[in-house]
Formats: C-alpha cells, structure tokens, sequence
C-alpha cells in the first residue's frame, strides 16, 4: 500500500516532464501522461480512489514544473 503511495506521487510528474522534455510540447507532454495513467486506471493498478486524486495532484505538480522547464527552452 505504501509503495502504491510513493509511486502514485512521483511516476505521474516525471511521466509529464519526461514527455515534455522528448517532445519540447507542455500539452503534447501532459496529454500523454494523462492517457497512460487512464490506461493504468483502466486495467486495475489504480483501484482506490486516493491513489486516483494523488495521480491527480502529481499530474499538475509535474505541468506546473514543465510549465517553468519550457520557459527556459524559449
């Protein structure tokens, strides 16, 4: 349970800043990391719904960081 914790507040940012980082696009980023947690929602890893409304809260920490990270490319 707690690994599920840790994992649910740091994979969603780095998925957002990764993406962003490979496609130099926020939104193209963003949209991808939004669809793979989906996905993972879908097929059962994500059952509870804390674990779903932190995914939430790390998928905007993780824009808010690739938001500043793509300031910086410009």
């Amino acid at each position: 349970m707690l690994v599920k914790l840790v994992l649910a507040l740091v994979i969603p940012a780095l998925l957002v800043v990764l993406f962003t980082r490979v496609t130099y696009s926020l939104y193209v980023g963003t949209g991808l990391a939004i669809v793979l947690i989906l996905v993972s929602i879908m097929k059962g890893h994500g059952n509870e719904w804390y674990i779903i409304l932190i995914d939430i809260v790390s998928l905007v920490v993780g824009y808010l960081y690739s938001k500043k990270m793509v300031g910086k490319f410009r």
